[in-house]
């Protein structure tokens, strides 16, 4: 098991970081935007996924698949796969590349498409779920992601800070599920985590 990422994949990271950062700039259509996470919250979730030996990871927003390199980074350590998606195709060929770039996408699963309809059938279980994409269709991601959830999970959503009112229903719709603990970490444009554990999971 690796306990440092390599300087090679480093700097792989800090050059999509870059370049994301320069197109976002110049890019006036939403769609086109690559709106990467930010390193610091990247690695954060890394940290999680590792500490807590997640396996069965959902990405929800792959974009160019910064933040999905970062995840399976952190499952390649503990064993684990991802589902990645999001709606945009041409992303979706970015993420491919970037993945093989990174010699992980064998632990990655792209699905393109719309997010909800794809949770649908989405089987399970997941015990880590990352929302990044939508935030205004994240509470119906949520509610037919909640069968799909292993009794130990963690839920983690971006842009607290950034996005407040766009996130506003995902948020009242965790503090609604009790068996939740769920808290906002300032970190990077701010990051919800909700945490459940269950005897039966």
């Amino acid at each position: 098991m690796q306990t440092a990422m390599d300087a090679e994949l480093r700097r792989l990271l800090e050059t999509l970081y870059d370049e994301g950062v320069r197109n976002d700039v110049h890019e006036q259509e939403r769609q086109r935007k690559l709106l990467n996470l930010e390193p610091e919250t990247a690695h954060f979730l890394s940290v999680l996924v590792m500490s807590g030996r997640r396996t069965r990871l959902l990405e929800i927003g792959t974009s160019n698949g910064y933040s999905t390199i970062w995840l399976a980074w952190a499952a390649q350590a503990t064993g684990g796969r991802i589902v990645s998606i999001d709606r945009e195709a041409a992303k979706q060929e970015q993420a491919i590349a970037n993945l093989q770039r990174a010699e992980l996408g064998d632990l990655v699963e792209l699905r393109c498409g719309d997010a909800t309809e794809l949770v649908a059938n989405l089987s399970g279980p997941f015990d880590f779920v990352f929302f990044d994409a939508d935030r205004f269709s994240a509470p119906a991601q949520l509610a037919l992601l909640l069968p799909k959830l292993t009794g130990d999970v963690l839920l983690c959503a971006d842009n607290v800070h950034s996005h407040p009112d766009e996130i506003a229903g995902y948020l009242q719709t965790i503090e609604a599920l009790t068996e939740f603990e769920h808290m906002v970490i300032p970190v990077g444009k701010g990051l919800s985590l909700a945490y459940r554990t269950t005897a039966n999971g």
